[in-house]
């Protein structure tokens, strides 16, 4: 019967809170599944499924992925700036700064 058992972590971080829980689920249990038994959507009602992503250790995954024991989901909130765009702002602003870190891609040392 205890190979019948899983036991994993959900976990949801914000900028200033982490929530992480830990608990059983059945052998053949989906990620999905594990997160509405976790409790997390109604400590966190921001969440929706449908627009966040989720993951098991920092790796994209499916809501219908079967769960392995051990098993930490994670659910990730939506970007605000695209990584690219957000460089390239840092990246103007050492310019504008006259730094010699912002100059270097353009030959300038």
């Amino acid at each position: 019967m205890p190979n019948d058992v899983l036991q994993i972590q959900v976990c949801y971080a914000q900028p200033d809170t982490q929530t992480l829980l830990a608990l059983s689920v059945s052998r053949g249990a989906t990620i999905e599944q594990a997160i509405r038994r976790s409790g997390v959507l109604e400590r966190h009602p921001e969440i929706n499924l449908a627009q966040h992503r989720v993951g098991i250790f920092g790796q994209l995954k499916p809501l219908d992925t079967p769960l392995q024991t051990g098993d930490r989901i994670e659910i990730y909130r939506p970007l605000k700036v695209d990584p690219k765009e957000a460089r390239q702002r840092r990246v103007a602003k050492k310019r504008a700064e006259g730094s010699r870190e912002g100059n270097k891609w353009q030959g300038r040392r």
